[in-house]
Formats: C-alpha cells, sequence, structure tokens
C-alpha cells in the first residue's frame, strides 16, 4: 500500500503499474467532504476513477491486473 500525494488517476496508475496494491487518496477525499460533504467526496472519487479509466485506455490496459512496470519509465538525468 502506498499513500501521500495523490490527486489524478495518473498518478494511481503509476502506482500501481510500480508494484503497489492499494493507493490512498485520503487528501482529495477531505477537500470533497470539506466542501460539499458526502456529494463532495463521491463527486472526487468518480473523477479519480474516470482519470484511472482514461489512462488505462490510452495505455491499452483493460483491467487493473494489466498494469505493470512495462508501462512506466524511469527519469534519465
Amino acid at each position: 500500500m502506498v499513500d501521500g500525494g495523490f490527486r489524478r488517476g495518473t498518478d494511481i496508475f503509476k502506482a500501481l503499474a510500480l508494484g503497489a496494491r492499494a493507493v490512498g487518496v485520503g487528501r482529495p477525499y477531505v477537500w470533497g467532504l470539506s466542501a460539499f460533504g458526502q456529494p463532495g467526496v463521491e463527486a472526487v472519487l468518480d473523477i479519480l476513477r474516470r482519470e484511472l479509466e482514461m489512462v488505462m485506455r490510452q495505455s491499452g490496459v483493460r483491467s487493473l491486473h494489466e498494469i505493470g512496470a512495462a508501462y512506466v519509465s524511469a527519469a534519465r538525468r
């Protein structure tokens, strides 16, 4: 499990590609809650889900189990 700094679906995709089995999204959850209550939380989770689905489609991945390290590359310096 990994937690901290995940604010986009692309962040979640990268974490899963690097081996995470779960990703914590506490801060966006709290932002939604503090702004609009339960509907805000639901909206935030829906946005994250849609973003993750979009990057999965763009990568040609059909399920979470197909996401692997081949979908991320090391930064070169």
